[in-house]
This record gives C-alpha cells, structure tokens and sequence, in this order.
C-alpha cells in the first residue's frame, strides 16, 4: 500500500513537471516542486512562496487572490510561487509545514513567514513593502508620491547632520517594515513646507480620519526609546471607527489593542450606530480600537465574542489572550449606554465570558477532561505537572493523536503517578481558553505543558509518538516523574506519529 502511495506521488510528480513547465498556463504563480525548488527560489533576491493542499478549503479560497496580487507583481518583477505538499512531501517537511496553506517569503535564500493578509491587494502591498529599502531618502520630487503609495505611510524629519536620529529610525523601519513605507526628510525647505516645527520628528500620513485629525498624527518626542515610536505608529495608523475585514484584520492585530466590534447586518443599522460610538471611540483612542463588522458576512464571529448571532450587538475582545466581554444584547445601543459599558471594563468592573462546557460528573479516566470552568483547578494546579492537549472533534491530526494521549494516560496511572503529573484535553471548539493560561488557539491540536509550583508554560511542537511525549514530560516535569514505557511500540502507530501537522481554525 505505502509502495503504490509512493508510485501515484511520483507519477503525479511527473505529469506535473511536463503540464505545467514553470508556469501554470492561466497564471503567473511560479509552479514548484523538488526538481525546480533551488533553482527557482534559493537566488531570488524576493520571492514569495505558497505551501498548499488541492482539498483545503483555505488554499481554494486563497486562489484567486493569489493569482491576481502575482499578476500586479510580475511589473515590480516580484515572483509568486505554489508548491503542491500532496506531491512534495519531502520538500514541505524541510520547511516545516504543519498547516495549510503555509505561506513563507525567500529573500537570498533565507526564510521567513509571510505576516500579511490573504487578498490580493494585501499580498501586493506587503511584497511591495518587503521590495522597498527599510527607508526611503524625500525630496521636493517624490515626496506627493510617496505620501500617497499607501494608505498609511511614515516620515521621519531631521537635520542633516543628525545621524543619531537616522539610525534610531531605520531600527524602527527595520522592524515594521513588513507594515509600513518609512520615509526621511532632511531638506530644510520641504521639512518647513510639511509644517513641521521640531526636529526629529515622525509624522504618519493616512488616507482616512481627515476630519478627525487632517490625516496626519505627528510624533516630536525623543526617537531613542524604539518601543514607544512603534507602539505610537500602530495605534495610529488605523482609523477611528472603520470597517474591519479579513484584509486589515491584522492591521488591529498589530496594534496590540483590545478591539471594540459593532456588529450590524446592514449599512442603515450601522451608520447611526456607528455614529453613536464615535465620541467614545474618540475618548479611548490609543486604549481601545473601535470597529464595525458586516454580520451578514461575518456572523458566526459573533460567538468568538460571546455573542449570539442577532443584531445588532456590541463587544470587546482582547486579540491577545481572546479575552471577551459582550455587552447585553437586550440593552439598547446608545452614546450613553455604551460610554457606561466601556467605562467599567477599563476600569476592570467586568469579567471576560468564557464559553465552557458544563463541569464533566465523571472525571476519573487517565486522560483528565478539561472545560473552561474548571480550566484553573485542573490545569493550573501548581500540586502538580499538567500536560494539556487541546483539539477539536472534526481534527484529523487530533484523531491520530488521541490513543497515543489515551495512552499516555494509562502510564501515569498504572505507575502511581497521578498525584505528581495530570494528562489533560479540552475540547477547543466547546471550551475558550482562559487568560490566565497565557496561550491562544491558532490550530489543533494544541499540546501545551504547564510546570508544577511555577506554571511555566512550555509549548510542545515535537513528534507525536508515546516516546517522544514521554521523553518530554521526563526532561521538563518539575515533579521528579520518571516515566517508563515498554520498548516495542506499535511500528505502524510509530509511523503515523510522526506526522506534527495542525489543523487550522
């Protein structure tokens, strides 16, 4: 069978090299594979590279986008590419993927993941800017240009001779760059003609809240305390109350804020709603992003937040943590109402909902069942080591794992150890995981290990077979746990161990 597997990839190899010749015939998305990889890739100075699967719906959704945003960069001569892991096996294990699509930016042959949104324009615009040097040298020529190359760009002024504040800049631009276009002014003449009074100075140009604050936020304090200036670009380089998507989402991500979401299933329930919570979206800028979400497209996010589906609703979410707090859906939604809601979350009168299945009555098997309300008492117990699978019931990989784990289970409890070390799962699809636990859910199954007396957190990417879980809990137990398991295990079970993967949200 694993022969006739082997002989169907190699076939498929092939008649992929010959039907495709590089470049699929309807696109301009560079088609990779084992014998092509190097040559294609390894010498790009910038090539952007997508690890997929034919039946992953993630990858047929990303298809279309991916082929136009490969389009609009073929004139910056930026090449896309695709790699098929049905057929690469090899090929995608060498880079690591666990999930699909994987999707990865080679630059001179060094790797590293593409952060950036999954539409076209927003593949365009992140290649653009990984294409652009970290910062671009203004003038009186290109600087209406480059103000208006994206829908948020940042300039630095300074004086000639400051080469202190230059390099305090570039190190900013060095680590935003994947975000932002970085500008520098050093002509006096444009530097007046920009009404900028004090040097150095970072002044973020948008294309949006015009009537708020001209478009433009101006940073004049000291350059030297990197965090500041990048926190102070972030925060204002999203608007006051837009609209969010899939393409900015991981703009607010960035930004590090708690998000305050309007869910209307209709632009005349969202504009008068919209304009209720201005003046405190206004009131809390720089502390709380303030979006609104189309619920017709986007409906089930409702239940991340700890919303029922019906509209129109309010909450805010902590993106960090997943921390949620849904404001009463039988409370109207006026200026005053939701100024009284926001005021007692920050100042922390209010709880974060957790969604959580009902305590289990019978928790006595090897594996110990984890929900949300008891997460702290089970997982957290500082008495003991806590090793917590989370997964999801359709999650193939979690499947394979789960007699593995149930395993496992049986050893701590067969050599008397139960008091020192507890294997646990929870349902991730039921139960949210709490703050406190200090991790978020990106795919399944998620293995994380917490120490006994100090609940260090430890995450686990290795190898899925009873020996590799072993060999972790002994080496990292704070418990002194010795565990022991017989030596023949089941080569097959072994075999298909090894396979790390996650399957994704």
């Amino acid at each position: 069978m694993v022969k006739k597997t082997l002989l169907f990839s190699a076939i498929a190899a092939t008649f992929a090299a010959l039907t495709n010749n590089v470049l699929a015939d309807d696109s301009n998305v560079v088609v990779l594979d084992q014998a092509n990889f190097d040559k294609e890739v390894m010498k790009q100075d910038l090539m952007l590279v997508e690890f997929y699967a034919p039946w992953c719906g993630h990858c047929k959704a990303l298809a279309p986008e991916y082929d136009s945003a490969a389009t609009t960069l073929k004139e910056d001569d930026i090449k896309l590419g695709k790699v098929d892991c049905t057929v690469n096996q090899d090929l995608c294990q060498e880079y690591e993927v666990r999930g699909y699509p994987t999707i990865k930016v080679f630059r001179n042959g060094e790797t590293a993941d593409y952060k950036g949104a999954r539409k076209a324009d927003g593949i365009v615009s992140y290649m653009q800017k990984q294409a652009a040097p970290a910062v671009t040298d203004l003038d009186a020529d290109n600087f209406a240009k480059f103000k208006e190359s994206d829908r948020v760009v940042v300039v630095a002024y300074t004086s000639p001779s400051d080469e202190k504040s230059k390099a305090a800049v570039k190190e900013v631009a060095e680590k935003l760059r994947d975000d932002y276009f970085f500008g520098l002014v050093t002509d006096e003449a444009l530097i007046k003609e920009q009404n900028v009074e004090k040097l150095p100075s970072v002044v973020i140009y948008k294309q949006f809240d015009q009537e708020l604050d001209g478009g433009r936020s101006d940073w004049t304090e000291s350059l030297e305390d990197s965090e500041k200036v990048q926190e102070f670009i972030k925060t204002n380089s999203v608007p006051l109350l837009d609209e969010i998507q899939a393409s900015n989402f991981a703009s607010y991500a960035e930004a590090g804020l708690p998000l305050a979401y309007i869910f209307a299933d209709s632009k005349e329930m969202a504009e008068p709603l919209v304009e209720a919570v201005k003046p405190i979206a206004q009131k809390y800028k720089g502390k709380i992003n303030f979006v609104h979400i189309d619920a017709k497209k986007y409906g089930p996010h409702a239940g991340n937040v700890g919303l029922k589906q019906e509209w129109p609703a309010f909450a805010i979410q902590h993106i960090d943590s997943g921390a949620k707090f849904p404001y009463d859906q039988s409370a109207e939604i006026t200026t005053k109402n939701i100024e009284q809601f926001v005021a007692d979350y920050a100042a922390g009168k209010i709880e974060p909902t957790l969604k959580s299945e009902d305590i289990p009555a019978d928790n006595d098997g090897p594996v110990k069942v984890v929900v949300a309300k008891q997460f702290n008492e089970v997982v957290l117990d500082k008495s003991k080591d806590a090793f917590l699978e989370v997964y999801a019931p359709w999650c193939g990989h979690c499947k394979r794992l789960a007699p593995i784990w149930e395993e496992l289970g049986q050893a701590v409890e067969k050599q008397g150890l139960k008091d020192k070390v507890v294997i646990a799962k929870m349902d991730g699809t039921e139960n949210d995981v709490p703050p406190e636990a200090g991790f978020t859910v990106s795919g399944f199954p998620t293995l994380k290990f917490f120490k006994a007396e100090t609940n260090e957190l430890l995450d686990y990417n290795g190898g899925r077979s009873l020996e590799d879980l072993v060999e972790f809990l002994n080496e990292n137990g704070s418990n002194g746990v010795k565990l022991s398991i017989a030596k023949d295990a089941d080569a097959e079970s072994q075999e298909e161990q090894e396979d790390s993967g996650h399957d994704e949200l």
